[in-house]
């Protein structure tokens, strides 16, 4: 069994996954600490990017012979093939560790199987320690591996009332800096950005992302447009260069009951571009069809402290009665400028 140092070094190799949040899409985030022989921290590493060396390797290379005889420590199971670079369960077992502990078996069937060949080898291999961090810092990824979709997160900025937008139709600005500063780092986590066609006749937005002194981020997320008749406009922002652009018909995935876009091919089609991680940005009636579906894996609101009485409300087509209102539990509450911003997911029951 793990001791509490292993727990340690696994909640710190947890801590360095977090940093590559913005930058490994369609990856998955992964740390890892590797202990010499006699417990001690000898290198650490975090996969940075598609492509890059992954986790273990950058570890194992800080760490050099004092990982010989020592303890990997990662939060997602090793890999066991080689695609843009090697299989990361070989490069241990080449390293000499005698220990691997792993937090969360990968999912993917294609990557998995580093723990069996790892005990093959007769590496003595432990999974599950600190697996609820590593599950938490790494949600959206397993997820949508998990369930073959993207992991979908609705976020939205609203008056205390609900309103996202006066009824003379002006929103700019509802929050404040800090709010859109932070939606800005929302948008950079994830590498795709959803809105529907009435946002983009309305309100023409880029949906890019910005980086602090208002320039382009060099990674920008691919921008969908869920457009049932193919209405956007060829000079729309979104179709400009500086993001990638699909414009989504119901030529290219068919409609729903309702007549409007078939939302779960949508997803899947996304999925199956490399496309992991959803942001719903708009607007209220895209968002009571993604939620009516049980397509939303996570809400994030931004509520400015400001009544308007009047105009559009965050979600549109909604329950009749209260014992249908979609509940939510609350995981966050931060407090950004005199905004505030709520985190929510569904109830594991209701999914």
């Amino acid at each position: 069994m793990a001791g509490g140092s292993e727990l340690a070094a696994m909640l710190r190799a947890v801590e360095l996954s977090i940093r590559g949040r913005a930058t490994t899409l369609p990856n998955p985030m992964v740390g890892c600490v590797i202990l010499a022989a006699d417990g001690a921290v000898a290198g650490e590493g975090w996969h940075e990017r598609p492509g890059g060396p992954h986790a273990e390797v950058v570890a194992l290379a800080e760490a050099g012979e004092q990982a010989r005889g020592g303890t990997a420590v990662v939060t997602l199971e090793p890999c066991a093939h080689t695609g843009l670079t090697g299989p990361c369960a070989q490069a241990l077992l080449v390293a000499g560790v005698r220990r691997v502990l792993v937090a969360v078996r990968d999912p993917n069937p294609e990557a998995a199987g580093g723990v069996e060949e790892l005990r093959a080898a007769g590496v003595d291999v432990e999974v599950g320690i600190g697996a609820a961090e590593a599950e938490a810092a790494n949600r959206a990824w397993l997820t949508a591996v998990r369930r073959g979709r993207p992991y979908l997160t609705w976020k939205f900025g609203a008056t205390l009332d609900g309103r996202v937008a006066a009824a003379d139709g002006t929103s700019r600005w509802i929050t404040g800096d800090a709010a859109r500063a932070d939606g800005h780092r929302l948008r950079a986590e994830c590498d795709t950005i959803l809105v529907g066609i009435q946002t983009v006749l309305v309100d023409d937005p880029w949906l890019t992302v910005r980086t602090d002194d208002g320039q382009l981020a060099p990674r920008q997320p691919l921008r969908v447009v869920a457009d049932t008749r193919g209405r956007t406009p060829p000079g729309a922002a979104v179709r400009d260069a500086a993001a990638p652009t699909w414009i989504a018909t119901a030529d290219d995935l068919g409609c729903g009951p309702d007549g409007h876009l078939d939302l779960a091919a949508l997803l899947r089609a996304l999925y199956a571009r490399g496309q992991r991680h959803v942001l719903l940005e708009g607007g209220p009636r895209l968002a009571g069809s993604f939620l009516a579906a049980g397509l939303v894996d996570e809400v994030v609101a931004y509520l400015a402290p400001a009544l308007l009485g009047a105009g559009p409300a965050a979600l549109a087509g909604g329950v009749s009665t209260l014992t249908d209102a979609h509940r939510l539990d609350l995981l966050d509450v931060t407090r950004l400028g005199d905004d505030v911003r709520l985190t929510c997911r569904p109830p594991v029951t209701s999914r």
